[in-house]
């Protein structure tokens, strides 16, 4: 799908990704993941890349391993994952942009597991907002696009009225197939990402409008 005019128009709604997104989590995920996949003698350069952005269930069940139960394996993982929330931060000026915007009009579509994204979002300081989509909360994840019309849908809104904000490839074409407009945070990236989607390496240039009607315009702030 090629990029629409995302600075043209007012959404109904912002739907926002967590890790990523909202916030820098990578060094503790690869912490994590990467003791996992030694532990099942995976190559972890090349194995931690492919399990950003998607539920860990899909991952492990993706990779086939004989003699391993997804579901056992997503558990202990999780315990990991939730013991340890070092290192994670807000994605620099996102605070100030989230808290700029009304209650009732954005929301979070996350891969992580409930306890995973209240526990992460504490960390770096987000607060919970009204409307939280988990990974419990779908049967396919990202890159199905249920996650986001789910989360459209309980906002009140057509996900085609909603700007997507994601961080990954699986989040990107999630968002897209939803029938939502896109935009690509690149903060925690170390290699240019291919999409046709606008890009923003932090929210420090961007800010909100408030139309009358109480949609959302994301307007430039720099320059």
């Amino acid at each position: 799908m090629s990029a629409r005019p995302v600075f043209a128009r007012s959404f109904s709604a912002f739907l926002f990704d967590m890790d990523g997104t909202l916030l820098n989590s990578v060094a503790a995920t690869e912490r994590v993941w990467g003791r996992w996949a030694l532990k099942h003698g995976l190559d972890v350069a090349t194995f931690l890349p492919t399990m950003h952005g998607v539920r860990g269930i899909d991952t492990i069940t993706r990779l086939g391993l004989p003699g391993v139960d997804p579901a056992e394996e997503v558990k202990e993982l999780e315990r990991g994952e939730l013991e340890d929330l070092g290192g994670i931060v807000p994605i620099p000026g996102v605070l100030a942009f989230l808290a700029a915007l009304p209650a009732d009009r954005w929301g979070i579509v996350t891969s992580a597991p409930v306890a995973l994204a209240h526990r992460r979002l504490a960390a770096a300081g987000i607060p919970l907002p009204n409307m939280i989509v988990t990974a419990e909360d779908v049967s396919k994840g990202k890159p199905a696009p249920e996650g986001y019309i789910l989360g459209a849908t309980r906002l009140g809104f057509d996900p085609a009225d909603c700007l997507v904000f994601e961080d990954v490839p699986a989040g990107i074409l999630a968002g897209e197939s939803a029938g939502a407009h896109v935009v690509a945070i690149t903060a925690t990236h170390h290699h240019a990402i291919e999409t046709s989607h606008p890009r923003l390496s932090s929210y420090e240039d961007v800010a909100t409008e408030i139309e009358a009607d109480g949609s959302l315009r994301l307007v430039y702030t720099a320059g």
